[in-house]
């Protein structure tokens, strides 16, 4: 088991090495990070051109792993995704060729412009780290994390996800605009190549591993326990909602408590780190009532239904 002390010290140095390349919003890539600790999957709702691509491949390289992006498109096919099966003449059998898939991280780039078909292709490796083509089951690489990003702006040729595809998705973060400070940083940093050229591994799979297993220590009290149950009954019984947080949304939210924790150097949850997370575990995963259009908008729908929840002391 890593010591905390060495846990500070690599996730310190993860979060330098990925904000040296993108500028924006620290809340943004601490939700990432909280993600990849908790071997969780993340959807990106945010306009185009605000970093969603440089911050997958900046985590990618920065743990020293491999990085596909998949384009999704209405003509794309789950073999696409997952690979497939060629005849092999000189052999007299099949071999599997397999799709970008396999990778540690994979940018599913607007990922609702696909087929539902094509969509669920990702829910096994979502789910289980696993893929099973013809049959055969392959693990994923371990470590593993999908980044999907979708436009809340261009509905025209967009499948809307299915409930089963979101509720695969540990986090969902909504990227905004970067400051003027931070914009001129941008353009500044590029003036001769991408920062991204000269980007190095600062951490290995083996500390990735071990950061994720210090996530399961992480202590958390009853009260604590009893506040995220309350946020998720209190989901359920709103008026403003259809279908409330499930049992697998609470578990995401007790797990993404303890890595956020420690993140900021505990090793105890505190209902900060519950309330903080509420939206982005649970937004995306309810039903409202009323038709509530993009990700951001449900996040809030939680971040009030929460305010009506006592908080422990």
């Amino acid at each position: 088991m890593m010591q905390r002390k060495e846990i500070e010290e690599k996730t310190a140095r993860l979060r330098a090495n990925v904000s040296g390349v993108f500028i924006g919003d620290a809340g943004i890539l601490d939700l990432v990070l909280t993600g990849l600790m908790s071997r969780g999957h993340l959807l990106i709702e945010g306009i185009p051109g605000v970093g969603k691509t440089v911050l997958a491949r900046a985590l990618a390289k920065s743990i020293e792993g491999s990085f596909r992006r998949i384009q999704f498109t209405p003509d794309l096919l789950p073999s696409d995704v997952l690979g497939v099966s060629v005849f092999d003449a000189k052999s007299a059998a099949f071999e599997f060729r397999p799709g970008p898939i396999f990778a540690n991280v994979v940018l599913a780039d607007e990922i609702n412009r696909t087929s539902p078909r094509t969509q669920s292709a990702l829910l096994e490796a979502m789910n289980d780290f696993q893929v099973t083509v013809d049959g055969t089951t392959r693990p994923t690489p371990d470590p593993f994390i999908v980044l999907a990003t979708q436009n809340p702006v261009e509905y025209a040729g967009t499948y809307p996800l299915p409930e089963s595809q979101l509720d695969r998705f540990f986090l969902a973060v909504t990227p905004g605009y970067p400051s003027r400070e931070e914009e001129e940083k941008i353009l500044r940093d590029q003036v001769l190549r991408h920062p991204l050229e000269s980007l190095s591994s600062v951490i290995s799979f083996e500390d990735v591993r071990g950061i994720q297993e210090a996530v399961r220590s992480v202590k958390v009290s009853g009260e604590a326990v009893s506040y995220i149950l309350s946020i998720a009954e209190a989901t359920r019984e709103s008026a403003e909602v259809i279908l409330g947080a499930s049992p697998r949304a609470s578990l995401c939210l007790f797990r993404a408590s303890q890595a956020r924790a420690l993140l900021k150097g505990r090793d105890f949850v505190l209902p900060d780190d519950v309330k903080a997370l509420a939206g982005p575990v649970l937004g995306h995963r309810l039903i409202p009532r009323s038709h509530i259009p993009g990700v951001s908008g449900r996040i809030e729908l939680v971040d009030k239904i929460v305010d009506t929840v006592a908080v422990p002391v």
